[in-house]
């Protein structure tokens, strides 16, 4: 079974890769922006997929310049323009996800969403922010015997696509940091 679920979530990570590289590329601009700006990255997870934002703040790397979205009450952080907001849910469709989404854009805050984009809907996360990487996660991995499928790792999957994005995103500082000298 290890096997299994290791070869299926390495070709999930290789979709992603292959079928998402640009729109990586293009949020890691997008937030970018935020850090050589005065602004700041605010990180938002719904669920489990909280477990970005402890590993983009309370982390051995932590990102610079990045908060949750959320305060101890569990109320929505002051924004200025100058921030930029990371979403990640499970699925496109996520009602509060989109709401969330859209109260951002009404506050004119840039936005990054990330999640699986459910082809059956006009409407979604990956309609309403700025920018959006298809997770592809949209079906558990492993075929059951019986027919049903198991093993759901929208963190795992969340976690490869915040790496590649912080990955992108300190090549680009980097970048700026050198033609500032």
């Amino acid at each position: 079974m290890m096997k299994i679920f290791s070869t299926q979530l390495t070709g999930h990570f290789n979709r992603i890769v292959e079928q998402e590289e640009l729109s990586i590329e293009d949020s890691a601009r997008l937030l970018a922006q935020a850090l050589v700006g005065e602004g700041k990255i605010y990180i938002y997870g719904f669920q489990e997929l909280h477990g970005i934002v402890l590993e983009a703040v309370d982390s051995s790397e932590p990102l610079i310049r990045s908060e949750a979205l959320l305060n101890q009450k569990g109320e929505m952080k002051e924004l200025t323009p100058a921030d930029r907001v990371l979403l990640f849910t499970y699925r496109s469709t996520d009602e509060e996800a989109i709401k969330l989404a859209q109260e951002l854009s009404s506050k004119g805050i840039q936005t990054v969403g990330v999640s699986a984009v459910m082809k059956s809907e006009e409407t979604g996360l990956n309609t309403i922010t700025d920018l959006h990487i298809d997770s592809k996660l949209r079906q558990p991995l492993i075929p059951g015997e019986d027919g049903e499928r198991y093993g759901f790792p929208a963190l795992i999957t969340s976690l490869y696509v915040y790496y590649n994005l912080t990955f992108i995103l300190k090549e680009i500082l980097d970048e700026f940091e050198d033609d500032e000298l």
